[in-house]
């Protein structure tokens, strides 16, 4: 479930809002989108992946987090890299391209 957007990092591309497919959040007074449905949430990983600055952590739960979980912390994500890591994981995002760890010929 969507749990954290940075807005230190976002930059206001709208991407998140625009791949949500149950339009969990809302462009906020400032351009930082505003998770305003978060129960609507499908734990797609959809605005993680599209997020081109890693400024949204998606955790792999169908509820939210306990207020007292350390995932909804910022300063915890980012020490971890967890900020953007199933973009990472898929190879996008100036990672290793998901092609070039397949299964299969080994690609130049």
């Amino acid at each position: 479930m969507i749990e954290v957007v940075s807005a230190e990092r976002c930059i206001e591309c709208d991407k998140c809002i625009e791949v949500c497919p149950t339009h969990v959040f809302d462009r906020g007074a400032d351009g930082i989108p505003v998770l305003t449905r978060q129960s609507d949430c499908q734990t797609c990983f959809m605005c993680e992946a599209y997020c081109p600055v890693d400024a949204l952590f998606v955790a792999p739960r169908t509820e939210p987090l306990p207020a007292d979980d350390p995932q909804l912390d910022e300063a915890y994500l980012i020490e971890r890299e967890l900020l953007g890591s199933y973009r990472r994981k898929l190879g996008w995002g100036g990672g290793q391209l998901g092609a070039r760890v397949a299964i299969g010929p080994e690609l130049p």
